[in-house]
């Protein structure tokens, strides 16, 4: 499968996150303070909320319902009650576009 066009890198406001659908796949895609473009699963792993409605803070975002913080480059939460990791996907950008492939997930 390949990568599919989510959304204009013009359309991402930096430091919130930003919910896509891909094949079914519900996926965060934030754009940092630093300009890097981060793309997660979309579904807190404590309570199956969506995280796209939470708190970027640097390189976290955080769940606004229990307040797990998940790792933006890992997936890997780092506060309780979360305690399973969320998908991490690969993110190419090509010009405007932000393309992400909900089957290629990133290597952490």
């Amino acid at each position: 499968m390949t990568a599919t066009r989510v959304c204009a890198l013009s359309e991402l406001e930096q430091d919130a996150a930003h919910r896509v659908e891909v094949d079914g796949v519900a996926i965060a895609v934030v754009l940092d303070s630093s300009g890097e473009v981060h793309a997660i699963g979309d579904v807190c792993t404590h309570g199956d909320i969506s995280l796209s409605e939470g708190f970027v803070d640097g390189d976290t975002l955080e769940c606004w319902a229990h307040g797990s913080a998940f790792s933006l480059r890992t997936g890997k939460p780092l506060n309780l009650p979360a305690y399973e990791p969320v998908p991490v996907y690969v993110v190419t950008i090509d010009g405007d576009d932000v393309l992400i492939d909900p089957n290629l997930k990133k290597e952490v």
